[in-house]
């Protein structure tokens, strides 16, 4: 009867922890949260892209082909304002998890506050941390830098700057993200990934742009 008993103890013990752990999961977001989902009538890009990893070693930049990885972006541009959210997957098979779990949504978001020398001023606030960006009248080329936060004495990096460059007519963006592990004006790289994304618009298809075809037998 005691065995049984325990067994029961044990097992509601574990419903309830099952039950809080879900509770607290669902009130996580990495994007901000709304009380009402709606199609918005704004500017979208969407990206679909591929990064290429190297790690900073002995004042040579090396190749960490299991760091690799596949992204997407979303990007709502509004008229002071962008709201990015990327997905990226890494998916070789001798991925180590140091750079986090596999699959990973991050949020950007950008405000854009003033024109000073023909360069646009903005704030940054991420999923990874806030900081600020400078870029041209027509979004072309842009340099954000954000300060990560939760960065401790060992973490290996605790700045990200991010080059990015639109190269809007031939529907491509290159982007390098560099890590940098910063100590008063003093930098040391640890990492780089290395991006590039083509552009996906809001638009209509003539017909069909894939069709079913029947396998060989």
């Amino acid at each position: 009867m005691n065995t049984i008993k325990s067994t029961v103890i044990v097992f509601v013990a574990a419903v309830a922890t099952l039950l809080l752990t879900s509770y607290a999961s669902a009130q996580k977001s990495t994007i901000p949260v709304e009380r009402k989902a709606a199609f918005e009538d704004t500017y979208t890009i969407i990206w679909n892209g591929y990064s290429k990893a190297y790690t900073y070693t002995d004042g040579t930049w090396l190749r960490a082909e299991p760091f690799d990885y596949y992204f997407d972006v979303v990007q709502k541009r509004y008229d002071n304002e962008w709201k990015s959210v990327k997905s990226l997957h890494r998916l070789h098979p001798d991925y180590n998890g140091k750079a986090g779990d596999r699959d990973q949504t991050m949020y950007f978001g950008v405000t854009y506050e003033s024109l000073v020398a023909n360069k646009v001023i903005g704030n940054m606030y991420s999923s990874l941390g806030n900081g600020r960006l400078t870029t041209d009248h027509e979004f072309r080329n842009s340099i954000i830098e954000i300060d990560v936060k939760n960065a401790g004495l060992f973490t290996p990096y605790n700045k990200i700057r991010i080059t990015q460059k639109y190269d809007y007519e031939h529907g491509k963006l290159t982007e390098t993200v560099l890590l940098v592990k910063a100590k008063g004006s003093e930098e040391t790289p640890f990492m780089k990934n290395e991006e590039e994304a083509y552009f996906y618009t809001k638009g209509k298809l003539d017909k069909a742009p894939t069709t079913f075809n029947q396998p060989a037998r």
